[in-house]
């Protein structure tokens, strides 16, 4: 789709909540690969600091609502 709007074989289309369907993709695209990238250039200490703050998070909002 991106190749076809740089050539011009379709015309510029945007969705029903005004977004380009090229940009969309090219920042699912950016974003799919962006966690992983972060987790490669994280230490294991650092990796479980943060899995641990998650955590914390995850269960304190959990015993909150009790």
């Amino acid at each position: 789709m991106i190749a076809q709007l740089a050539t011009g074989e379709l015309a510029d289309v945007k969705t029903d909540d005004g977004k380009d369907p090229a940009a969309v993709a090219l920042g699912r695209k950016g974003g799919l690969k962006g966690g992983v990238a972060r987790a490669k250039k994280l230490s294991a200490v650092e990796r479980s600091r943060i899995a641990k703050k998650a955590a914390t998070k995850r269960w304190k909002a959990v015993t909150a609502g009790d």
